[in-house]
């Protein structure tokens, strides 16, 4: 398993389910706890944080997240965090990465939506300088805030329209928020050329993920691991290879599956499914994309050529254009073919 670890670091990846304010680094956590002490309960002592981040169950990680969110106050925070990030993602070889942002909590906590962006797309092009790292922006409602949420997410997406938006999205808890209230917003969304991939079927059954293929148009499901309950889902994301954003770490801290031995991931690779693997908020989950593909080729009993064909599919389920996969794929088969030399 060493050798696998040690191929698996250096790995070229994508990065296509991981979220904005979740990848704060423990340091840059602390760093704005510390600035806003008194006024927060998250710690500001990075030893501590990994205690802060034990979650109850998904309305508990919910509650903490936010409480991180709620650190973010100014444009330089945005500008931080999310360069942060990007470095972050780099170390780890991933040369391309969507980025799941929530403007939304970003705008009600009183950082202008043109600023914003500001912060972000600066971020975005002094990370690709300075870490070879491409960046693009999934702009997602959070589901717990309804429906005028849902609103100004679109209002922001089409008014403010940041050059690394690609898609829209939707996350926070799936228990209680239906999909299919959401379709308005998401066909506004695509009319205007916005890739559709919301979170379904995490901590809900294979329903949330028909509602989001058939009322939201997704073109890629965020997380979906209900789908293995369901024979006719399975068979309809395997014929039509609809990509599955997998985070398996994610989902034994979040409660939604009670341990990684249960994880269902074997299940969708079996059946034929797009799979690719991600991070989601590492830093809260005590984890890394690279540690994520170590479980993923824990729980498969995976070699290099399987564990590279996950970075491929990443690839291709990625609304990176042609040019810019074909360039990361040579490059994973000449790593691969360099290793197993």
């Amino acid at each position: 398993m060493t050798d696998l670890r040690t191929f698996i670091a250096g790995l070229p990846k994508v990065e296509l389910h991981v979220h904005h304010v979740g990848s704060a680094l423990p340091r840059i956590v602390a760093e704005l706890a510390a600035r806003h002490e008194g006024r927060s309960p998250v710690p500001a002592d990075p030893q501590q944080l990994a205690d802060y981040f034990v979650f109850r169950d998904f309305a508990h990680f919910i509650e903490l997240y936010l409480s991180v969110v709620d650190l973010i106050r100014d444009q330089e925070d945005v500008w931080i965090l999310t360069h942060e990030v990007a470095r972050e993602l780099a170390r780890q070889q991933v040369r391309y990465a969507e980025l799941t942002v929530t403007p939304f909590s970003h705008v009600r906590r009183g950082i202008p939506a043109p600023a914003f962006c500001e912060a972000i797309e600066d971020a975005r092009r002094r990370a690709a300088a300075d870490f070879g790292i491409e960046l693009r922006w999934c702009f997602d409602i959070p589901g717990e805030a309804g429906l005028e949420a849902a609103e100004e997410t679109l209002r922001i997406s089409l008014d403010e329209r940041p050059d690394g938006l690609i898609s829209f999205g939707l996350g926070g808890p799936e228990i209680g928020v239906p999909r299919p209230q959401f379709k308005p917003y998401f066909d506004q969304a695509r009319a205007a050329g916005l890739r559709s991939v919301p979170h379904a079927g995490e901590t809900t059954g294979p329903q949330t993920v028909w509602d989001a293929l058939r009322d939201l148009g997704a073109e890629r499901i965020g997380h979906g691991i209900s789908a293995a309950q369901d024979p006719e889902l399975l068979k309809y994301l395997a014929e039509r290879q609809i990509p599955m954003e997998v985070c398996p770490t994610s989902n034994v801290r979040t409660r939604a599956v009670p341990a990684i031995e249960e994880h269902p991931l074997p299940l969708l690779v079996e059946a034929g499914l797009l799979v690719t693997i991600n991070s989601d908020d590492p830093p809260m989950f005590g984890t890394t994309l690279d540690d994520e593909y170590a479980v993923a080729a824990r729980l498969l009993d995976a070699g290099p050529e399987q564990v590279a064909q996950l970075a491929r599919n990443a690839v291709a389920a990625s609304f990176l254009d042609e040019t810019g996969k074909r360039r990361i794929l040579d490059e994973i088969d000449a790593y691969l073919a360099t290793a197993l030399a």
